[in-house]
């Protein structure tokens, strides 16, 4: 290694440490901004807090033309761009400030939108997925702006709406995708497989996101007088969604392979049960291993139902019923084309000749990094060195649309990503939490691999 790169590195673990209290400060503040990108769970104003937090800390960084881009669906995308010295690479970091609703309030321990240390780890909606890699960038910034300019060009894109799937930044992309033009290109919404083993993702699942519609009578009916021969839309509903796995949890949509393997680093069965909090008596689904099932196949997941709940429910005959499902499908399937699979299997094995209407709504490609390329081995190394454990490879079964929008507008970028949550994290789920050393270790290994980049060309 060189001297000059060397003595530059040598600074950058304690500058990163000292940073921290600034980062978990900072982490506190994001947190507290309700930005769920749906107005009819949270008032938009919170979205756009937090997008003026995010631009304002970019500012202070450096990057002065940090600015709120409107995107096609509504929401407000920051974007920041900085010009190095000049032959430098242009690396673009990506994270969003969007989160998931914090939906089922009595489930959480402490207020979902006050960041609170618990354990050694901090709980709040959102400070794994993703505000807190939207804090590793920003430490990782402040640890090399202390050298003063920044040894390589950079992009900054933290999106507005990426959990609600909408695709506006993915939209504006591809209207504009001079602006995002980049040699490498880091999408810190990922994580490690465990608390301090460092992983690059290399594989992403796409989604569709789709709502049945089952319409069987005019109103509802007695159940002793019409129930037998009356077809009952709710249970039309059931047999539909049932039509979805086979008795081994397999995904049976017709038309969609889901025969895939995974043939990289596995998920050990044992460890993927307490990952996912399975309890005492039931089983890994799927034909296959652990890897194959998340990483490399179909998933049909239900994720909501309309239908009268228990409490306060009548012997009555259901004229309606409806349902959201979530399908996601792996590198090598078109997403689209997936889709129009699935609408074809509900209406095909709808029975009793029930109405059935189906919304679709957009859909997000899958995608699958290029692993040799030198962008990859450096941040590879990187990670290494700054975790000080060798750093492995995983798929991830949750879907990022805008990576595959960007490796289709900008197809020599190298594309990796990576992230500060782990399985214990609990994202998206009541709890969500991140272990602070994940975002300290993360933020060094970038400060390491945009140094040692700069230092290359």
């Amino acid at each position: 290694m060189d001297v000059s790169l060397a003595e530059a590195e040598r600074h950058l673990p304690r500058r990163v440490a000292e940073l921290m209290p600034q980062a978990v400060a900072d982490l506190a503040e994001l947190v507290a901004y309700r930005s769920v990108a749906d107005p009819a769970v949270e008032v938009p104003a919170q979205c756009r807090l937090a997008a003026e937090w995010v631009r304002d800390a970019l500012v202070d960084v450096g990057l002065s033309d940090a600015a709120l881009v409107p995107t096609p669906d509504g929401t407000d995308a920051v974007i920041a761009h900085h010009d190095g010295p000049d032959g430098a690479p242009r690396v673009l970091l990506y994270a969003h400030y969007d989160v998931q609703p914090a939906s089922n309030t009595e489930a959480w321990a402490t207020p979902p939108f006050t960041l609170t240390e618990r354990g050694g780890r901090l709980y709040g909606r959102g400070a794994a997925d993703c505000k807190g890699n939207i804090l590793a960038h920003l430490t990782a910034l402040r640890a090399l702006r202390a050298d003063g300019e920044y040894p390589i060009s950079l992009t900054v894109v933290v999106e507005g709406s990426e959990e609600q799937g909408t695709g506006g930044l993915e939209r504006y992309v591809e209207a504009n995708p001079e602006e995002f033009a980049a040699d490498v290109i880091l999408i810190q919404d990922t994580g490690n497989v465990a608390v301090g083993v460092p992983t690059l993702t290399v594989s992403l699942r796409g989604v569709s996101d789709v709502v049945v519609h089952v319409e069987s009578l005019a109103g509802e009916l007695h159940s002793g007088a019409f129930g037998g021969a009356a077809p009952d839309a709710l249970a039309a509903l059931i047999a539909i969604l049932a039509s979805l796995r086979d008795a081994e949890g397999n995904t049976t949509v017709r038309g969609l392979d889901a025969s895939g393997t995974w043939d990289g680093s596995p998920y050990d069965a044992e460890q993927f049960r307490r990952d996912a909090g399975i309890v005492d008596g039931a089983v890994v689904i799927g034909s296959g291993t652990v890897a194959d099932a998340v990483w490399a196949r179909p998933a049909l997941t239900v994720l909501g139902i309309d239908a009268p709940p228990v409490v306060g429910s009548v012997a009555a005959i259901q004229p309606r019923a409806s349902a959201r499902l979530n399908l996601r499908v792996p590198p090598g399937t078109d997403a689209d084309d997936a889709q129009r699979a699935l609408v074809e299997h509900v209406h095909a094995v709808a029975p009793w000749g029930v109405r059935v209407t189906v919304e679709t709504g957009g859909t997000g490609q899958p995608f699958k990094a290029r692993t040799d390329t030198p962008e990859f081995a450096a941040l590879h190394e990187a990670l290494a060195d700054a975790f000080g454990a060798e750093t492995v490879t995983s798929g991830q079964g949750g879907s990022i649309p805008l990576t595959s929008t960007l490796s289709r507008v900008q197809p020599g970028a190298s594309i990796v990503m990576l992230g500060v949550a782990e399985p214990a994290s609990r994202m998206h789920a009541p709890n969500e939490s991140v272990d602070p050393s994940e975002i300290e270790h993360i933020a060094l290994g970038e400060a390491l691999f945009l140094r040692r980049l700069g230092a290359g060309s």
